[in-house]
């Protein structure tokens, strides 16, 4: 007898979690993981946060809680994108979750029925793939030019595949580190009025930008059609896995039937103590500081490239963000140059995992928020090392 689900047997495991054990040996330079510089982490702010609450909530920090989350959290999220983006948001149109990956598994599970056609970026974030895979869908994935998704392209699988609904990372895309212009998200927002397509609007990057103008979410060009997501994972710490979706209050009653079923409420204590610390700490001055230090790192990679590769790679030059994406010549599997490179103690990611069909086995994907300027140029180094090696056998 088969005890296993389709579901489960026709899902992917996911690589980049696969090749962390290798990626994490100290001995080893990694741009593999998409890890948040721990440097970074505030760490005195958040001790400081528990004991509070602690001392004056208690009961309520330790004590079962409601599915939607702690509502001078939301608040404080919905007040941030009246204020960023003037957007029209309540504390009601935000559901916590356990990092923005709950949210796209929600999702999945309130909107997606087995062979519905979804759109997804070619490449495309691999835990989404993995993610929504569980609801067998029809992926249909779009290719991404230097301005965001190929419109040309989307129009044409919208017509063709009668889409129901979008996914996309529109802002230092993962894993390409690429943009949607201002113009290509207006014109989104317009074909998913038109067709009435749900699109939902991953954002854990958003406020990593170090470089140019920010842009609005694609949410506040189209706020009944698009589920926004968003993470503290990358501006506070990751292991607290504290996210939200941010949708129109239909979808989110939905999302909480979703999300009761899953795992009842995500932790009112961490809840709590994120919001201490935003309450008591000016969040602005902090992610303006890991703005400094990414774009320091960011440079050092994108320049350690120019000067070790000679040419003979092309890579993203992303705004903000943790990744870049590179292309390697034609023809040249960056499988077997991560098997070359794992020997010279660095380590990246391949990229054919971001792909949903065939694809990708010539480019790969490098993360340079989690190494000091000196430890990119000689991980950057050893790749080169490793790359004119394989090239020349």
């Amino acid at each position: 007898m088969n005890f296993f689900s389709e579901r489960i047997l026709n899902t992917r495991r996911s690589f980049i979690r696969d090749i962390l054990e290798v990626a994490g040996k100290p001995e080893v330079i990694s741009f593999a993981g998409g890890l948040p510089n721990p440097d970074l982490f505030p760490v005195a702010e958040i001790a400081e946060a528990c004991q509070k609450v602690l001392a004056t909530d208690s009961k309520g920090a330790l004590q079962y809680a409601k599915t939607q989350g702690y509502h001078p959290l939301r608040s404080w999220i919905a007040g941030r994108y009246k204020q960023q983006y003037g957007m029209d948001v309540e504390a009601d149109d935000i559901l916590i979750t356990n990092g923005s990956q709950q949210g796209i598994d929600l999702i999945g599970k309130v909107f997606l029925n087995e062979g519905d056609p979804v759109v997804v970026e070619k490449p495309g974030y691999l835990g989404a793939l993995q993610a929504l895979s569980m609801y067998q869908p029809e992926f249909h994935p779009v290719a991404l030019t230097e301005e965001g998704i190929n419109l040309d392209e989307l129009k044409r699988t919208i017509k063709n595949a009668s889409i129901k609904l979008i996914y996309s990372v529109p802002s230092f895309q993962n894993p390409t580190g690429i943009t949607y212009s201002e113009s290509v998200r207006r014109e989104t927002a317009e074909l998913l009025r038109e067709n009435n397509i749900l699109f939902v609007e991953d954002n854990p990057y958003g406020e990593l930008r170090f470089m140019g103008s920010d842009i609005a979410p694609v949410k506040s060009f189209c706020m009944d059609n698009v589920l926004l997501l968003g993470s503290f994972s990358k501006v506070v710490v990751p292991s607290f896995r504290l996210g939200w979706v941010c949708a129109r209050k239909e979808f989110i009653e939905k999302l909480i039937v979703a999300k009761q079923a899953s795992d009842l409420h995500s932790s009112s204590f961490v809840q709590r103590v994120i919001n201490q610390v935003l309450v008591d700490h000016n969040m602005d001055d902090h992610i303006d500081a890991i703005r400094e230090v990414y774009k320091k790192q960011r440079d050092a990679m994108v320049n350690a490239i120019k000067a070790h590769f000679n040419g003979d790679i092309k890579c993203t030059k992303p705004e903000g963000g943790m990744f870049l994406w590179a292309d390697l010549p034609d023809g040249m599997s960056s499988m077997k140059l991560f098997d070359a490179a794992v020997k010279k103690d660095v380590a990246f990611v391949p990229g054919f995992p971001f792909y949903c069909d065939d694809g990708g086995e010539s480019t790969m994907r490098l993360n340079y928020s989690n190494a000091d300027e000196a430890a990119i140029d000689t991980g950057i180094k050893r790749l080169a090392d490793a790359f004119y090696e394989l090239k020349d056998n």
